[in-house]
């Protein structure tokens, strides 16, 4: 194992109980659903078996009940090549998420109980920070505590790990958190949430991503759906195109699909311009199939997808 190679990912494993119907229920109201499917979720384990099927070395730190959803968990991870680094609690429970699907548009609304993985610690960083030392490339999100994803990224920063947050779901940071973070990449809401500025268009995230890099952020990636994403830093401004894959089914891994992704491409070298490409890639084929980790692609479906559609990021001018 090429440990310069490895990436370690902090995050949540949660149950996806997924709900297909035409509307969302009101408050009192029932509504008959189409379907239902239960898999596996939790952004931080979306985005592990994202990078394990693309042939990643990945271990993945969470903290998991003893109960029927834990084995789901493990059988998923094995399934994609994740090594495990969960710590059994069995005071508590395998988190779990409600998913509602409009079935018209594909879009969704979550609900998320994470469960034991509420209850990870700085001290459980501590216990595992020569695994975090060892990667190349670090990853977590804020559906832990805000403060063990802090440390954790203390620990990697000091020990020259690239660095990457994804802000969600959107929270508000310490301060001194944006300095850890090489990467920081947001959606057009959570870069709202972050700077208090409205997203809806590339030039408005060019400006959010200034306000981020002011606060120490190394490169700001924000992701925009269909318009692609930005890639912001001091040495230049670049918009990414989305590549597109065919119809979209459903966009609920999307965004963890982009983040492991994108820690793959960086963990094999990869400038930002170019990492930003092959996570649109493993983002654009997730769309195209139902479910989160169930959707993410291979490593050959995504280099099939970058060579059918070449075009390079387009330089945009400074503000």
């Amino acid at each position: 194992m090429d440990h310069k190679q490895m990436i370690v990912i902090l995050g949540v494993f949660v149950a996806d109980t997924a709900y297909r119907a035409a509307r969302q229920p009101r408050v009192g109201e029932t509504v008959m659903g189409s379907s239902f499917h239960l898999g596996p979720g939790g952004k931080g384990s979306n985005q592990a078996v994202a990078a394990g099927r693309l042939g990643a070395d990945v271990t993945f730190l969470t903290r998991l009940g003893v109960d029927a959803f834990a084995e789901l968990a493990k059988q998923t991870w094995a399934a994609a090549g994740v090594t495990s680094a969960a710590i059994a609690t069995p005071d508590s429970y395998t988190g779990a998420a409600y998913i509602f699907v409009e079935e018209t548009t594909g879009n969704n609304a979550i609900i998320v109980s994470p469960g034991a993985a509420s209850l990870l610690s700085p001290d459980d960083i501590d216990a595992n920070a020569d695994v975090i030392r060892s990667a190349s490339v670090f990853v977590t999100q804020l559906e832990q505590p805000v403060e063990t994803a802090l440390h954790a990224l203390q620990i990697a920063r000091a020990a020259k790990v690239k660095t990457v947050l994804n802000p969600a779901p959107a929270a508000e940071l310490p301060e001194h958190m944006y300095g850890l973070c090489d990467y920081l990449t947001p959606n057009e809401t959570e870069a709202e949430a972050l700077t208090g500025m409205k997203v809806s268009s590339v030039d408005d995230a060019r400006r959010a991503a200034d306000v981020l890099l002011a606060r120490g952020v190394g490169t700001v990636i924000v992701t925009l759906g269909d318009k692609g994403a930005l890639v912001h830093s001091a040495q230049g401004s670049h918009h990414v195109p989305a590549l597109h894959a065919g119809p979209v089914a459903e966009t609920t891994g999307a965004g963890d699909a982009f983040t492991g992704g994108l820690a793959v491409a960086l963990s094999r070298g990869a400038e930002a311009i170019e990492a930003v490409r092959f996570a649109s890639a493993v983002a654009g084929i997730s769309v195209t199939r139902a479910g989160t980790a169930p959707s993410m692609p291979t490593l050959p479906e995504v280099e099939a997808l970058l060579a059918a559609q070449r075009p390079t990021a387009t330089p945009s001018t400074e503000k």
